[in-house]
């Protein structure tokens, strides 16, 4: 891999030697490495994370929190799954158990509400099983025609990606963590919304699950899906990746308390359903 100085990183990217500098004595990032003379040698990786940093601060970001974002994106995850990156992350979104029924109904919500007013959204969703992604595999297809791109992991035969208006088909291999959880993430710069839940083993269908709607916690969900994609369709999961670097985030925030007030519902709502009869 060809070394890089730090005037040639300085050029590459626009941003001022002292400047990287800076970033990496306050903040550890970049993390150079070093010649035996204590200068620091730069990668091409590391022009492509400080272009995401620029990206980022264009798009309203703070230093810390577009540096951050820049760290976390990086070739690939260290979180196996979601729902680890979600539950873990420096702002985790506290989960609840709900049963099956409640996230089959709020996933349709975030569905056909991305279908009713996003505009170009970037689609993730984990199934588990095929027949699973199936039996409603028509409103993905019709997502497919409106969004940016769309992403569906579930146990399928072999990868599949036909073209950018039919969802890419994602292997879950067998061992792997995402075989457990149920995802939908829309991430469009006028609506975000994700519900990530993790399969307890106890029976009856129960969910560790999370939802939210702040743009931040759904543009960090998108970006740990499409790294994982990277596992089964690496092009595919590196041109995704570069599309949300330089998207914006959703617009329309929402109101503080929200996702709280709607989680208690959500929770009351559970509660009364139960699990289904046998």
């Amino acid at each position: 891999m060809k070394k890089l100085a730090i005037k040639d990183v300085a050029e590459a990217t626009g941003v001022a030697a002292g400047t990287i500098r800076m970033w990496e004595q306050r903040y550890g990032f970049p993390e150079p490495a070093r010649t035996p003379a204590g200068y620091r040698v730069y990668t091409e990786e590391d022009v492509v994370a400080i272009r995401r940093v620029i990206s980022y601060r264009d798009s309203g970001l703070s230093v810390p929190a577009a540096l951050e974002r820049a760290r976390s994106l990086g070739g690939t995850t260290d979180r196996p799954s979601i729902f680890a990156a979600l539950a873990s992350g420096d702002a985790p979104v506290r989960p609840q158990r709900l049963h099956k029924p409640t996230l089959v109904a709020i996933s349709r919500a975030i569905e056909e509400e991305a279908m009713a007013r996003a505009a170009g959204p970037v689609v993730i969703a984990a199934f588990q099983h095929e027949r699973n992604y199936r039996a409603v595999e028509h409103r993905y297809r019709r997502l497919a025609h409106v969004a940016d791109a769309v992403g569906v992991f579930a146990a399928f035969g072999e990868c599949r990606i036909e073209s950018d208006n039919e969802p890419a088909e994602l292997p879950i291999d067998a061992s792997a963590a995402l075989g457990h959880e149920w995802a939908v993430i829309v991430d469009a710069p006028g609506y975000a919304a994700c519900l990530v839940g993790w399969e307890t083993p106890e029976p009856g269908r129960m969910f560790e699950a999370l939802w939210t709607m702040d743009p931040e916690v759904v543009r960090r969900a998108a970006q740990v899906g499409a790294a994982l994609a990277g596992a089964h369709a690496p092009a595919w999961s590196e041109r995704l990746q570069a599309m949300l670097a330089d998207r914006p985030l959703a617009v329309e925030s929402p109101v503080a308390g929200l996702t709280a007030l709607t989680n208690r519902m959500i929770h009351y709502l559970d509660a009364e359903s139960g699990p289904p009869p046998a």
